[in-house]
């Protein structure tokens, strides 16, 4: 917690909101600027005494709820909410879900994306969209149309996926889907979806159970990744993993190390497209 801060921005927030902005009179005498401590105590549902001790950097440790009272009094943006909240000393809340709705721009990046592999993925491993070399890489095993796009749930359930990896890394490979999405179901707070889908899991993999119980978690961030396509052969990639302004999506690109095999092997797989990775699995 950094009281001088904490007490520095509310103070300062609390001058810049104007009364109308927060649904109160203006007034012929005010001389304070923005609003009063009294009247952002009243929006807050607190008191007066507490608000002032906050901006005089002499109050304990806000709760969640006490900081979320004075964000939504003091009319902060999401970006100001959340930076309420660090200088607190506390984790931000879950910012608003994409779900499986691709951003335009993101769809447009993702279509000039035309020498690199790049695919959109959910938190919770719904594979949204990819370009047409991700999908001529992976479209034998992956794909964004039907109710197992799902990549971690088709990981543990379809040995076809398995088998475009060398079977030495399979356990690694695992371990990380299953630490990843731990990571994301406490971000999430056991939601809906997550719950649904880790009954889903448990129920159908006795293995995805074994990791899940061993809670392990771990943000996967960059990875180096071997694909073995039918066409060109084994591939050794470098995998990024770039944030989005969604909290529930990912850009995942694959690039090859520069000047491995792997340059050459994605030049021919553009010149081949995406149809030869479903010709080779059929």
């Amino acid at each position: 917690m950094d009281r001088r801060q904490l007490a520095d921005f509310l103070r300062r927030s609390r001058h810049r909101l104007r009364p109308r902005e927060a649904d109160l009179p203006e007034g012929r005498h005010r001389r304070t600027p923005g609003l009063r401590r009294e009247e952002v105590a009243q929006l807050a549902g607190m008191s007066a005494d507490y608000v002032m001790r906050l901006e005089q950097a002499r109050s304990p440790q806000p709760s969640t709820q006490i900081l979320a009272a004075m964000a939504r009094a003091l009319r902060l943006t999401e970006d100001e909410r959340d930076h309420l909240y660090l200088l607190a000393g506390h984790p931000p809340p879950v910012g608003r879900l994409a779900g499986a709705h691709v951003r335009p721009s993101l769809q447009y990046l993702l279509d000039h994306l035309r020498e690199t592999p790049a695919q959109l993925l959910g938190d919770l491993g719904d594979l949204l969209a990819m370009n047409a070399l991700a999908e001529a890489l992976f479209g034998c095993v992956c794909t964004v149309k039907g109710p197992d796009r799902n990549i971690i749930w088709r990981w543990f359930t379809d040995p076809a996926v398995r088998a475009a990896y060398p079977p030495e890394e399979h356990d690694e490979h695992g371990r990380q889907a299953v630490a990843d999405l731990r990571a994301a179901v406490a971000r999430r707070g056991t939601d809906e979806a997550s719950a649904a889908l880790l009954k889903r899991l448990r129920a159908a993999s006795d293995e995805f159970s074994r990791l899940w119980d061993e809670h392990e978690v771990g943000v996967r961030r960059r990875s180096r990744l071997r694909v073995l396509h039918p066409e060109v052969g084994a591939i050794v990639f470098d995998c990024e993993v770039l944030l989005t302004p969604a909290e529930d999506q990912r850009l995942v690109v694959f690039t090859p190390p520069p000047g491995s095999p792997g340059v050459d092997a994605l030049d021919l797989l553009a010149l081949l497209g995406p149809a030869t990775a479903h010709r080779s699995h059929r």
